[in-house]
């Protein structure tokens, strides 16, 4: 079932198993429970330490266990993971068989520590890529703690499930039977939730630490950069973000970032993190900045304060916070996000099959979900506020070629309508003729742009009208001592690769701006800042 290639691959990796294994799996007459006894019946035969025993009695068919022979220690899957989560296989064979974690030892020895018991389930789709963060850190989770336990479910082989649970999007997580959370969460952030007084420690701890030269806020490529730069020029430096990846963790493929033929987005944040790694940089996941206050003190340090409370000082900044999926702000739509309105077609379209749907806007994005989604659901109603689409050319024809996709223009999307549980349709204004029409549908992907993550910064540093940060050829804002960069500034190009670069201009120009602004003393004397090695 593997090609050659990956089983060989495969193969390599369960080299490293320390302890053995069982394939447990429970199977139908069904084809996917063929399909699924010759995968682990392949994944048997690649290891002397793997076994494959079909004695399950799971309710949910095809789906199989990984255990480690002899205890209690176990990962189960509803499904074939294949697809994105055929990394969450692998490391869950890695990872029962003894094969240690890379994750930090002190968020390992946190999730030793949780009490309780938790029961989790996860609902995933096999093209989603924000799913195998979600399924890989629960798989983990339970390897390490024997109170919690955790099955990754494909929503597409349980239709029925997911339709009785009002699963609209991926990944959809539920505890102890009840909905914990959707859409990307790393380790951090559910070990976060489940231990209540983390986020305290951890403020308490981001709140000590010492000024730093250069403090990056965002780790997306722009961010990633401007770190590795900085770093390599021997100065104290830190970053501050969210979720580390930014956008590219929502990028379904990545074909035009030069040298780098083809990859996937969380492939892409994934190496980028793995790089920032290799230097000296202070690295704090999972935080959120909510105020910049320039030359803060008498030293001129900025400060920047996060949304945990904790306070960060620095000699400069470059904020590079990136943009999120703009919303329609018509009534309806925050009611029914993940209810049916959704903003990724790649991760939600195939819990849309058979269905009706619309996605909203005309321009790349949106026409090319609409492609992909008329190859999943029934009909799909794109509707486009100008008087033309504003995708390429070679997009329109192979949208216009297809049979059930319908095409509105001069429509304007006023609200979302649901049944309070989920979307059952939307209403537009015809604009030419004013006239008002509804659109009976189970899903609308959002699909109409980029707004940048900047209000935290609203009355610090000048903005465009649009909200992105007003910057110079240095990466300069109007703020001394901050600079900016990426998808969240007035690059006129929202690109990875031209983001990239722009993290680099930043980080020279902060640099630039540390010599400039150093007095002798503080190069002769160093305060322990790194500054001291500037040249």
């Amino acid at each position: 079932m593997l090609e050659t290639a990956l089983a060989s691959q495969l193969k390599t990796l369960l080299e490293k198993l320390t302890q053995p294994i069982e394939l447990v799996s429970t199977l139908d007459d069904r084809p996917k429970s063929t399909e699924l006894a010759e995968l682990l019946d392949e994944i048997a035969g690649l290891s002397d330490l793997v076994t494959h025993a079909r004695t399950g009695a799971d309710p949910r068919r095809p789906s199989f266990v990984i255990r480690r022979t002899g205890t209690d220690i176990e990962v189960r899957f509803a499904g074939i993971p294949l697809g994105h989560e055929f990394s969450s296989l692998v490391l869950a064979l890695l990872q029962v068989g003894g094969h240690p974690s890379k994750e930090a030892a002190e968020l390992l020895a946190q999730v030793r520590d949780l009490e309780g018991r938790y029961s989790f389930e996860t609902y995933f789709s096999l093209s989603c890529q924000n799913c195998p963060d979600v399924v890989q850190a629960l798989n983990l989770m339970c390897v390490l703690n024997p109170n919690i336990e955790h099955i990754a479910i494909d929503g597409a082989l349980f239709p029925d499930e997911v339709e009785s649970r009002q699963v609209m999007a991926v990944p959809t997580v539920f505890l102890n039977g009840e909905p914990f959370d959707s859409g990307r969460m790393s380790l951090e952030q559910i070990v976060g939730r489940l231990d209540t007084g983390a986020a305290e420690r951890t403020a308490a701890t981001i709140s000590q630490k010492d000024p730093f030269d250069v403090l990056v806020v965002g780790g997306g490529p722009a961010g990633a950069t401007a770190a590795i730069y900085a770093a390599r020029k021997g100065i104290r430096t830190g970053v501050v973000s969210e979720r580390f990846g930014g956008q590219t963790l929502d990028t379904m493929g990545i074909e035009n970032f030069a040298s780098v033929p083809y990859t996937e987005g969380p492939k892409f944040a994934a190496e980028l993190e793995n790089h920032v790694r290799q230097y000296d940089v202070d690295i704090m996941n999972t935080q959120n900045a909510t105020t910049l206050t320039p030359a803060a003190t008498e030293q001129g340090l900025v400060e920047v304060e996060l949304a945990s409370g904790a306070r960060l000082l620095s000699r400069s900044v470059i904020v590079s916070t990136g943009a999120r999926w703009r919303s329609m702000n018509v009534p309806g739509e925050t009611e029914y996000r993940n209810k049916g309105v959704t903003y990724c077609p790649h991760c939600d379209g195939p819990l849309f099959k058979g269905k009706r749907v619309a996605v909203v806007g005309g321009g790349n994005s949106g026409v090319e979900a609409a492609i992909d989604l008329a190859g999943i659901v029934s009909h799909v109603t794109l509707i486009e506020f100008d008087a033309e689409l504003r995708a390429d050319e070679v997009l329109q024809r192979k949208l216009r070629s297809l049979p059930n996709v319908e095409i509105l223009l001069n429509a304007q999307t006023t609200e979302v309508v649901g049944d309070g549980a989920k979307v059952t349709g939307l209403t537009y204004a015809e604009r030419t003729t004013e006239t008002w029409h509804s659109v009976a549908v189970d899903g609308v992907f959002v699909q109409i742009g980029l707004l940048p993550n900047t209000e935290w910064l609203s009355g610090t540093v000048d903005l465009t009208p649009r909200g992105e940060i007003v910057i110079d050829d240095h990466g300069r804002t109007s703020a001394p001592g901050v600079f900016a960069a990426g998808d969240c500034t007035t690059a006129p190009f929202k690109q990875i690769i031209v983001a990239a670069g722009a993290g680099a201009t930043a980080a020279l120009g902060a640099f630039d701006h540390l010599i400039r602004t150093s007095t002798p003393d503080e190069i002769e004397h160093p305060a322990g800042s790194g500054v001291a090695v500037l040249p």
